[in-house]
């Protein structure tokens, strides 16, 4: 039984009853909640992680046990500029981190990383010592474009940058995962860009996390389309939401009313062959309190368990 394929003992052990407007469902599926006996818990072979990136001024203990008590199965952690760990201390750290998150029955499921090169100097100092401690899987940082030039032949100079990365990743024992990113300049905002870097490469090697919310912002109603797409690459799925006020995008909780997701991705999920781990992202507060965005982590996954519950 691996803990990819199962779901934690944890995550789903029990399913709040939460109403339609504590969870600010939105549309059809609010009228559904409002009427619907209480989500029973069922077995989701998904690992539900979150993103520590407003928690980073937390010890590795306080953040690990806080999040431990909400239910998580591990963390998306930050080892990257202006991370929680830099770049260059994760040799040193990256030990801390793990162990604080063993004590507290956590996991590193995903390393949020600045790594996209084999050859950058920190890379395979950072990937080995994360191997080394049982990480499974890192996020790579971005590619962008240069939207002065012609997409193709950039696209067409990635291809042996991300072939030899996927070597080095396949030789460490270490699989990274793209995170489609909405905006103009991101190689993988409309995800058939991605698609074709990664034709080739195994996803064991290198996955897409697939973003919801951004591509359903840079799709509209194509998201079912790019899901499809990303199947055989699939090795992460991200979610979060945020909505459009005229020409104005806003960030905002997870089954936001009037927000960007459609609840039935949730399903299609479900019906999907994807077993790999969830993060959720909660990144609308920014740097306000610890507290304050604690309580919204809680909320918003509370949310998600009853999205995937409920589908």
């Amino acid at each position: 039984m691996t803990a990819d394929s199962q779901c934690s003992r944890r995550t789903f052990l029990a399913q709040s009853a939460w109403s339609a407007a504590a969870l600010g469902i939105s549309g059809s599926l609010a009228a559904d909640s409002v009427q619907a006996e209480p989500a029973k818990a069922g077995k989701l072979p998904y690992q539900v992680c979150t993103f520590v990136k407003y928690l980073q001024s937390m010890s590795f203990d306080e953040q690990a046990q806080a999040l431990a008590k909400l239910g998580f199965d591990g963390i998306e952690s930050t080892v990257r500029k202006q991370g929680q760990i830099l770049p260059e201390q994760a040799e040193e750290k990256l030990p801390e981190q793990v162990a604080a998150l063993k004590r507290h029955g956590l996991e590193m499921t995903i390393m949020a990383s600045s790594i996209n090169r084999a050859d950058d100097p920190l890379t395979e100092t950072i990937l080995r010592t994360a191997a080394r401690l049982g990480v499974k899987r890192y996020r790579m940082d971005y590619y962008v474009y240069d939207l002065k030039r012609p997409i193709m032949p950039q696209l067409k100079e990635l291809k042996p940058v991300v072939r030899d990365l996927a070597a080095l990743n396949r030789e460490i024992g270490i699989q990274a995962i793209y995170q489609n990113h909405a905006g103009a300049k991101y190689v993988g905002a409309g995800l058939w860009d991605l698609n074709f870097l990664l034709e080739d490469i195994p996803k064991e090697e290198i996955g897409i996390a697939y973003d919801i919310r951004h591509a359903t912002v840079e799709g509209g109603l194509t998201w079912q389309t790019t899901w499809q797409l990303s199947q055989p690459h699939l090795a992460a799925v991200y979610v979060k939401d945020a909505r459009w006020t005229g020409r104005k995008l806003e960030d905002g909780p997870l089954g936001w009313e009037n927000g960007v997701v459609d609840p039935r991705f949730f399903k299609m999920l479900k019906a999907s062959e994807f077993s790999g781990p969830i993060s959720l992202h909660v990144e609308y507060l920014g740097d306000k309190t610890i507290a304050e965005n604690l309580t919204a982590i809680e909320q918003n996954f509370a949310t998600l368990q009853h999205l995937l519950a409920t589908s």
